[in-house]
């Protein structure tokens, strides 16, 4: 698969909003094309991706971020379709308003990650996102569709107020996740604390998370174990304030 490469000139030093890049155009953009999308910085205005990033290749169907952006956000918003991968941290609101296509992280991610934006009502509505490290505050909040699987830790509010879709955790998960979720489905590998409008179900082996599972390890290399493919899962139902058509599936081990 062909690809284009962005390098990160210098490290960040000032936040960038990368929201009104067309990511989801990389696959039949040149290097020129590329380098001429704009993102917005903290107290400079407008700048080139050229001007920040050295880029090579393209277009093709991949496309490769080199560098710490954690001060970047909005990297692959409105995604549709192709493959983004960032290697290192990336910033806040990760794949907003994704409708398709795959971004994977080798590092952390900021807040909101597959959420929706302020006031919006729904987040990422297809496509996966892989977060190999850690991920901030609010990861899948309103999402619509899609996947979103963290390898690390999700912190507070995961998936509040999700519509559908499913957020697979393998590290702990923080306070409060899934409150006022309609039909979301949260997938917890390691620790944590079902909330309070959510109530014991029933424990069972779900068949649609086993193939979920299996996709990811075969497919993804995301690291779950034998134990936790076959296993059994504990269900909780909620948020009971809401629909109750949302989950949390905890492994049993």
């Amino acid at each position: 698969m062909s690809e284009a490469t962005l390098t990160l000139r210098a490290p960040l030093r000032r936040r960038v909003d990368a929201g009104a890049v067309a990511w989801g155009s990389f696959h039949e953009l040149d290097a020129a094309g590329i380098a001429a999308q704009t993102g917005w910085v903290e107290g400079e205005g407008a700048v080139p991706l050229g001007d920040l990033f050295e880029v090579r290749g393209g277009p093709g169907g991949r496309t490769r971020l080199l560098g710490d952006l954690s001060l970047m956000d909005g990297i692959g918003a409105g995604l549709t379709r192709g493959e983004l991968v960032v290697e290192g941290n990336a910033g806040a609101y990760l794949g907003r308003r994704m409708r398709g296509g795959f971004i994977e992280v080798r590092g952390s991610a900021g807040a909101r990650a597959g959420a929706a934006d302020p006031g919006a009502k729904r987040g990422m509505s297809g496509g996966e996102i892989l977060i190999r490290g850690s991920a901030g505050p609010g990861a899948g909040a309103g999402a619509r569709r899609g996947l979103i699987v963290v390898e690390g830790n999700a912190a507070e509010h995961a998936a509040r107020a999700m519509i559908a879709g499913s957020l697979v955790v393998l590290g702990s998960l923080g306070p409060d996740p899934g409150l006022f979720s309609r039909r979301g489905s949260i997938v917890a590998l390691g620790p944590h604390v079902p909330p309070a409008p959510y109530r014991y179900a029933c424990t069972y082996r779900p068949p649609h998370l086993r193939l979920t599972l299996t996709y990811l390890k075969a497919r993804r290399g995301v690291p779950v174990t034998p134990e936790q493919i076959a296993g059994a899962y504990r269900r909780y139902s909620g948020d009971l304030a809401e629909l109750g058509a949302g989950e949390i599936l905890a492994w049993t081990p």
